[in-house]
This record gives C-alpha cells, structure tokens and sequence, in this order.
C-alpha cells in the first residue's frame, strides 16, 4: 500500500508559477512511474508529466516547456514546478505512482487566474 499527499496548489495570476509536491509513504527510488495527472469539472482526467525510473520523463504537448517534473529521493518527494501557468491550467492535480498498482493522491486544486 503506498499512500501519495499532495500540496502546494494555490490560487495564482495567469504567468505565475506554482510548485506542487507530492509525498509518498515508500521510497520513490524504487517505484517505477511516479507523475501527475490534472481534471477539471466536466473533462477527462489526463496524463500532465511522468518520471520514470531510468530518469526519463514525458510531458503533455500542452505543458511541454512549462512545467518541470523531478524526484527529491531523500525526501521521498516528486515535485511538479509550473511556470507560465495559463487559465487553462485550472485543475486539480492529483499525484500518481506505479508500484503494485495505481495509486492516487487525494489532489490539489491549482487555480489560475486572468
């Protein structure tokens, strides 16, 4: 069982930048595929950026250059640092990893202002 908290979502200007975190109970060195995924009412939830043990990472087209997603192993913490946040970035963003299994955080809700 691997429980994810997230944190760090906020109410920020359109341009501004936010850095979530995303706390895991285990040591993240040894999980495969840790990441973030974002919904906003009535969408599909997607896939925003993924960390992959072999430090390759992939990005959604719509924040490639944006956001920045990296892993602090003796935090035992994935980071998601957004930059140039734009309306359309209004979510809430929910931590994921792959262990034995899906695991979701509870989410943060990252509002991005006009």
């Amino acid at each position: 069982q691997v429980q994810l908290v997230e944190s760090g979502g906020g109410l920020v200007q359109s341009g501004g930048s936010l850095r979530l975190s995303c706390a895991a109970s285990v040591t993240i060195s040894r999980i495969y595929v840790m990441g973030w995924y974002r919904q906003d009412p009535g969408k599909q939830r997607e896939m925003v950026a993924l960390t992959i043990s072999d430090g390759s990472t992939n990005y959604a087209a719509s924040v490639k250059g944006r956001f920045i997603i990296y892993r602090d192993n003796a935090k035992e913490t994935v980071y998601l640092q957004m930059n140039s946040l734009k309306p359309e970035d209004t979510a809430v963003y929910y931590c994921y990893c792959y262990a034995d299994g899906g695991y979701w955080g509870q989410g943060t809700q990252v509002t991005v202002s006009s």
